[in-house]
């Protein structure tokens, strides 16, 4: 079963069980997968589990913005609203890697590209990302980056 299908799966669950906030959430989703599979021009075949999993972080890290701004404008309601969306979201995800798992590939990654200054930090970036590929939030790869090459 692809990851859209599961998606799909669990929301009708959702439905059939009255759980309204996991219900929105998953409807919420399913749009953004759709709408991508059309930017794409894949509406026939679907999006890989890959790209499906771009979307979520995407959604994942959108939630996050808002969660900031709420929690900013002194909506501590609706920032838990958010939080409970990233949960929800977030399951649909591998699990994501330990600092120290990340640390170790970063100084891997330095020492393969033999790079020694911050200012060939995106190379750095670039390559690890793709190593990590959903299994690490983007900020904090940036920040052990950054500690390494300091």
């Amino acid at each position: 079963m692809s990851l859209k299908q599961k998606i799909y799966e669990d929301l009708k669950i959702a439905m059939k069980a009255g759980d309204t906030l996991r219900r929105e959430t998953l409807r919420m989703l399913d749009s953004m997968i759709k709408n991508t599979e059309i930017e794409k021009m894949k509406k026939k075949e679907g999006l890989t589990d890959e790209e499906t999993q771009a979307v979520i972080i995407r959604a994942i890290k959108q939630r996050k913005d808002s969660v900031e701004q709420y929690e900013k404008g002194g909506r501590p309601e609706l920032a838990d609203k958010e939080k409970k969306e990233i949960e929800i979201l977030a399951s649909y995800l591998p699990e994501q890697m330990g600092e120290k798992e990340i640390r170790k590939i970063v100084k891997e990654t330095i020492a393969q590209l033999e790079v020694t200054t911050k200012a060939e930090m995106g190379n750095v970036m670039g390559s690890v990302m793709g190593k990590l590929k959903g299994k690490a939030d983007g900020n904090v790869v940036k920040k052990i980056v950054e500690e390494e090459l300091k």
